[in-house]
């Protein structure tokens, strides 16, 4: 990997600064956060810097809305980045369906403006934070759900990472000079495996990370929504991925965009966990046996939801002159729903002991 100047917008949210992480830990880039913290945390600004000046890292933070285009515009014309990675986003689908126009505007619209600006500032590279919401509900046949999967996004949301993704393609088909990565995430979960960085976002809805608030009593209790699903304990299976080994995916991406040309990957373990499996497992590491109540299914849930990921797992098997492979060999390493557990319910307990 050689040496560029990397933007990380969002770099102050959960996925973002797991990612900043691991730049700074297996990289010598020089790196640029661009955040509004809206969602994103100062604090965590100031742990990626305590990390960067302990590895000889430069890491810039601009405090910046990326919906002021002239704003951004200056910053892109005065730093010249080799490489974007595009975090910054919303991602609650339900707020989605009753607030769509923030949805399309901070997405899409945002994002737009993002591409139109590597485009006009020779920007090489970019890598992009999409999701299996663009699949929607896929039928059982499409189960695992490969990257050719029909594209059936059922909110907002989904809609809006959809459309940037064809931006992006659209862009880069007329800009041979401009290439792009499109990772389409599944359930990623957990938090930096030495406690230094977690997941902070409000509110959050993810399983793992209520479970785990549940464990350490910030919540009363938790439900499971149905228990008649066509799956073997009846409840919702999801493909959990660790974040740390998502966020090394795109360090994977920036060194694949050196070699090969532009590609569409599913980031997720390729297996499934079901609901009781997933509250099972965090209260046998928490030792806490919460309250967990029993709702009426949810619209909108598929019964099952698992990535098919042999195309990224070749991706990194064939990459040749990558310097990251001699440093971690593998490209998932925390394939393991107790450690994903066990590292949720960690940043909780530090949560709990900052507040």
């Amino acid at each position: 990997m050689k040496k560029e100047h990397i933007l990380v917008t969002g770099g102050a949210g959960y996925i973002g600064s797991h990612v900043v992480k691991q730049l700074i830990k297996y990289t010598s880039n020089d790196i640029t956060i661009i955040d509004n913290l809206s969602t994103g945390h100062k604090s965590t600004i100031d742990t990626l810097n305590a990390m960067a000046a302990e590895s000889n890292n430069t890491l810039t933070f601009i405090k910046q809305e990326l919906a002021d285009f002239s704003a951004v515009e200056a910053i892109f014309k005065a730093e010249q980045f080799d490489a974007v990675i595009h975090f910054a986003a919303s991602i609650v689908v339900p707020e989605s369906v009753s607030n769509p126009i923030k949805y399309y505007m901070n997405n899409t619209v945002n994002t737009t403006n993002v591409i139109k600006l590597c485009n006009e500032y020779g920007v090489k590279k970019m890598i992009f934070s999409s999701t299996a919401a663009v699949y929607g509900e896929p039928d059982s046949k499409y189960i695992p759900v490969k990257e050719t999967t029909p594209l059936m996004p059922i909110n907002p949301y989904g809609h809006s990472k959809r459309m940037s993704e064809q931006v992006i393609m659209d862009a880069a088909f007329a800009n041979e000079d401009f290439k792009y990565v499109i990772f389409r995430y599944f359930n990623v979960a957990g938090a930096d495996v030495q406690n230094r960085i977690g997941q902070s976002f409000p509110n959050a809805t993810h399983l793992i990370k209520v479970a785990a608030q549940t464990a350490t009593a910030q919540r009363e209790k938790m439900a499971i929504f149905g228990e008649d699903y066509e799956t073997p304990d009846g409840t919702c299976i999801r493909d959990y991925i660790h974040v740390d080994d998502l966020a090394f995916a795109h360090l994977m991406a920036l060194d694949y965009l050196d070699e090969n040309g532009n590609n569409i990957f599913n980031v997720g373990y390729g297996k499934g966990y079901s609901v009781k499996e997933v509250i099972a497992t965090m209260k046998e590491v928490s030792g806490v046996d919460f309250k967990v109540d029993k709702e009426p299914k949810r619209a909108g849930d598929p019964a099952e939801l698992i990535s098919e990921n042999s195309k990224i797992l070749a991706a990194w098997d064939g990459l040749e002159n990558s310097t990251l492979k001699a440093k971690r060999p593998k490209l998932f390493e925390y394939e393991d729903l107790a450690l994903i557990c066990q590292t949720a319910m960690a940043w909780e307990e530090k949560t709990l002991q900052k507040d």
